[in-house]
């Protein structure tokens, strides 16, 4: 398939011109590779050297990503970021990149299949970020204690950490992956008994006991795995190119 036609229905899906993000995020194709086609895609959470050279490994020419090349900011064309270009250009190696678009696909996202993974059905957002809610909510009563063990089974065996100062029977579950934790007070302010997401500061488990809700917390690479795989599922599905995924673990 011609890596711009894939791009064009990859930006129009994902609303790339619609969902505000940062402005390092720079969402969308990143990278071309020379031959301007796509036989192959790897998935993987974020745009390193490592992740690249086993891409190329693998005989990728488009990397799928949710943390693109550009999250430090304007950086020197030397050491490991000469690296990771050298490595994609002699490699054929393209590197497109969503972020929140991807996070808050209706379908898609990482929050979306998080919710799938447990068996809910999303009702509403939360964490309103310039016009988009980050988060979703979904109104489901079960043992917290269940809740919990779906939810390492989901991350395929990642630990999970559990603040349980919240009820022992949930009622409304809200689900933000990544680096959310901080907002545990909007979690609260909005209802929400049961804050499911990725990593957070040291202090969003003590503000989490005060205010009296339980807060599971995933690891952020661990809780952004799922959006990639499913964006490379559906091109898949719609235009046959095969895919796997490089799983390149932080532990955070």
């Amino acid at each position: 398939m011609n890596l711009s036609d894939l791009v064009s229905h990859l930006d129009t899906e994902l609303r790339l011109a619609e969902i505000a993000d940062y402005s390092n995020a720079l969402n969308g194709l990143q990278l071309e590779n020379h031959h301007g086609k796509v036989t192959k895609i790897v998935a993987a959470v974020d745009a390193t050297l490592p992740v690249m050279r086993k891409a190329v490994a693998v005989g990728a020419d488009l990397l799928i990503v949710h943390h693109g090349m550009f999250w430090s900011g304007l950086q020197r064309w030397t050491g490991p970021v000469y690296q990771k270009l050298k490595s994609c250009t002699e490699g054929g190696l393209a590197v497109y990149s969503a972020h929140l678009p991807l996070d808050v696909h209706p379908v898609l996202g990482n929050n979306a299949q998080i919710a799938k993974s447990l068996g809910l059905t999303p009702t509403g957002g939360f964490l309103e970020y310039k016009g988009s809610n980050v988060g979703v909510t979904a109104e489901h009563a079960m043992p917290l204690d269940d809740l919990v063990a779906n939810f390492k089974a989901a991350l395929g065996g990642s630990a999970a950490h559990v603040c349980g100062a919240g009820p022992k029977t949930t009622r409304k579950i809200g689900i933000s992956s990544g680096g959310s934790g901080s907002e545990v007070a909007a979690a609260a302010a909005a209802g929400i008994d049961t804050f499911i997401t990725g990593e957070g500061p040291h202090w969003s488990y003590t503000l989490a006991e005060e205010l009296g809700i339980n807060v599971l917390y995933g690891g952020h690479y661990a809780t952004e795995t799922f959006g990639v795989k499913a964006l490379a599922a559906h091109i898949e599905a719609n235009f046959g190119i095969p895919w796997e995924f490089v799983d390149h673990p932080t532990g955070l």
